[in-house]
């Protein structure tokens, strides 16, 4: 069995069931003690693409759209964003709705990712150079044995795909699934979604900040809500420039998005 935590062993002796919950439970850890954030958003939405500087507060993420389509504001656009920032710093009721929903989000993907080492069948396909380093590579497929807990955990029963580690910090690099078959799903949405669609998160360390983060997130599922409303989930966003910032309220976040400088310097 691997001793976790080591320096990379022969493949021959790893454990892939133990390596999978080594990662899931650093992951977890970390965000109990995760320290805020500035970063930028990336995100494509078909043919429309959206750049966003955020900013995470004990209120919850704040936003400030900076550029669309690679293009950065013009006075118009720069006028309504100031307009929003300034209608949801007079409306803190607004800001505690989004942050609700953000923890509740939050928990139920802790819930899913929690389960990953019982909901899936693991093989160790090889090792496979990530950045710098060496990652496990790990296959998966739905363990016919899995008892979900609750209707949300219906949806890892579908799922097949790899799983890349870091061989030395045994973290979760890279996970990359497919459905194989039509799944429900519970994740605010009553419904089911359709064999074919694929899920792709990246994480990396980030020295700026001193902390893992993810970096990539790409869904593409399709199915209907009730059995009847259509639902198409398309993502694909990226998270670069990582900085550490104090930690504020949102009010105090929106006066530094309306100051760029200042929150280049992190002052």
């Amino acid at each position: 069995m691997l001793v976790l935590g080591a320096a990379a062993q022969s493949p021959a002796v790893v454990d892939p069931v133990a390596l999978v919950r080594r990662a899931i439970q650093l992951r977890l850890q970390e965000e109990k003690h995760h320290r805020p954030v500035a970063y930028v958003l990336r995100k494509q939405d078909g043919g429309h693409q959206t750049t966003k500087e955020i900013i995470e507060t004990r209120d919850g993420d704040v936003a400030r759209l900076i550029a669309i389509n690679g293009q950065p504001l013009n006075a118009e656009q720069q006028q309504a964003e100031q307009s929003r920032l300034q209608a949801l710093s007079a409306n803190p009721g607004l800001q505690q709705k989004r942050r609700s929903s953000e923890q509740r989000d939050a928990a139920r993907i802790d819930h899913l990712v929690a389960l990953l080492p019982e909901s899936e069948i693991y093989q160790l396909a090889g090792m496979v150079p990530c950045g710098a380093a060496q990652c496990y590579r790990l296959s998966f497929t739905p363990n016919p044995n899995f008892d979900p807990p609750d209707f949300e955990a219906e949806v890892l029963e579908g799922f097949a795909g790899e799983i890349w580690i870091d061989a030395s910090q045994s973290r979760l690099v890279r996970l990359q699934a497919h459905l194989v078959r039509d799944v429900n799903i519970g994740f605010g949405i009553v419904g089911r979604v359709d064999k074919g669609g694929s899920i792709l998160l990246e994480q990396g360390y980030q020295s700026n900040a001193e902390e893992w983060q993810p970096t990539v997130l790409k869904i593409d599922l399709q199915g209907r809500a009730l059995l009847v409303k259509p639902i198409k989930i398309q993502i694909d966003e990226r998270a670069t420039d990582f900085k550490p910032v104090a930690g504020m309220g949102y009010r105090q976040a929106i006066t530094l998005l309306e100051r760029p400088a200042a929150l280049a310097s992190g002052k």
